[in-house]
């Protein structure tokens, strides 16, 4: 390959399609074993050692994304953001007429993605790519540069991304949301706790799920606990917050305290707060 992917990106798009064949009935991506490769698959191997529920978490992750996705398209919405996109396949599996995928990541990781998506038959070119350092420029200006109208509503997809960000970042990244989009946007993104954030953890598999993701490039720096001051302090007006452990009992009816996934959440924020039925 002649640039490279992240490997946390691989590694969960490995554990994705083992989670599409764990769990088909809430999780199903066709593409995503063959887009991680084996470097992948070998990261993910390492790591489910430490953190042996994955292949549920990821498919618990993916569904709550997807399903958010979906609803937006029923509810008239026709953007949708995949900021940090990795090897995301959304823009191919959700895809329908008049729906917009707008993928945004570094440009090197952007390479890599489509020069391995060169290599799958029949994969559709779905989504506009939106090449952003993050650094240096604003990922909203390079958006809108691309076609991305602020003045419609969207959906932000922000997925396995914020751990890896310091505080300043994630604020700044959810205040120039609420600022420069349209009152009716949503958005979506997972967090970790504080205390698996800090490395104040008492389980060694936790301990060595952190030091792994390191190891890999991209060490933890956030974490929250209760994000509704941080949404409030951004502009936003309603939150709706699901642990991991809420997704598991939803979506395969099952609450087991040894998954270790209470820690880990999802949240939604809005400007304007969903309309009260009559």
């Amino acid at each position: 390959m002649g640039a490279e992917a992240s490997r946390t990106a691989r590694m969960v798009a490995c554990f994705r399609g083992r989670a599409s064949a764990a769990h088909p009935g809430i999780c199903d991506d066709p593409w995503a074993l063959r887009l991680g490769g084996e470097d992948g698959a070998h990261d993910a191997q390492r790591y489910e050692r430490a953190h042996p529920h994955m292949v549920l978490y990821m498919a618990l992750r993916t569904a709550f994304f997807d399903d958010a996705v979906r609803a937006g398209a029923a509810d008239g919405i026709r953007q949708v953001i995949l900021l940090g996109a990795g090897l995301d396949t959304r823009a191919a599996r959700l895809g329908r007429p008049g729906l917009a995928f707008f993928e945004v990541d570094r440009p090197e990781s952007q390479r890599d993605k489509r020069e391995r998506l060169a290599a799958l038959d029949g994969y559709p070119t779905a989504a506009t790519y939106v090449g952003c350092d993050f650094e240096r420029e604003d990922f909203l200006d390079r958006l809108v540069a691309s076609g991305f109208d602020p003045s419609a509503p969207a959906v932000f997809v922000w997925e396995g991304v914020t751990y890896y960000l310091r505080e300043e970042t994630v604020r700044g990244t959810l205040d120039r949301i609420a600022r420069g989009c349209h009152p009716r946007t949503r958005v979506f993104f997972d967090t970790v706790g504080k205390r698996f954030a800090s490395g104040q953890l008492t389980d060694p598999r936790e301990q060595d799920a952190r030091r792994l993701v390191a190891e890999l490039g991209e060490p933890i720096l956030f974490g929250i606990d209760d994000p509704v001051p941080l949404a409030a302090a951004c502009g936003y007006r309603h939150v709706r917050t699901l642990t991991f452990d809420a997704l598991a009992l939803g979506l395969v009816g099952a609450y087991v305290r040894e998954h270790r996934m209470r820690f880990q959440a999802v949240h939604e924020l809005r400007r304007e707060p969903p309309e009260r039925p009559s």
